[in-house]
């Protein structure tokens, strides 16, 4: 069974930085994109692509707000994809979930895998 675990989340202020994590069990990841897919609170948002990273490659891709603030990386040892976000503002505040698919269109559509979720608060 294909997991992914998250962990990073938490309440920080604008400006700060944090680091999410997303560790994959029960599949290898070579073939697949890994990225992260963020879920802002309130009537009307819609789901936005974070980011993605080709696995065997390790070439990025980011949704427009995203780039210049995060940057993504992988630990192929461990299984494992970061998403460092710095300079973060309240518009962050979102359920940010580890997704994985084969292709990047569908990264930024309905990724096959997903994580539960970790939680970003930005304070202003």
């Amino acid at each position: 069974q294909v997991q992914l675990v998250e962990s990073g989340g938490g309440l920080a202020r604008a400006g700060d930085s944090l680091r999410l994590s997303c560790v994959v069990s029960g599949r290898s990841s070579s073939g697949y994109l890994m990225g992260w897919v963020r879920q802002a609170p309130g009537p009307g948002k819609e789901r936005e692509f974070v980011g993605a990273i080709q696995w065997d490659s390790g070439t990025t891709y980011y949704g427009d707000s995203m780039t210049g603030r995060f940057t993504m990386s992988r630990d192929s040892a461990k299984n494992t994809i970061y998403l460092q976000m710095n300079n973060l503002k309240p518009e962050d505040t979102a359920i940010y979930f580890c997704a994985s698919d084969r292709t990047l269109s569908g990264m930024k559509t309905n990724p096959i895998f997903w994580g539960r979720g970790t939680k970003v608060t930005v304070a202003s």
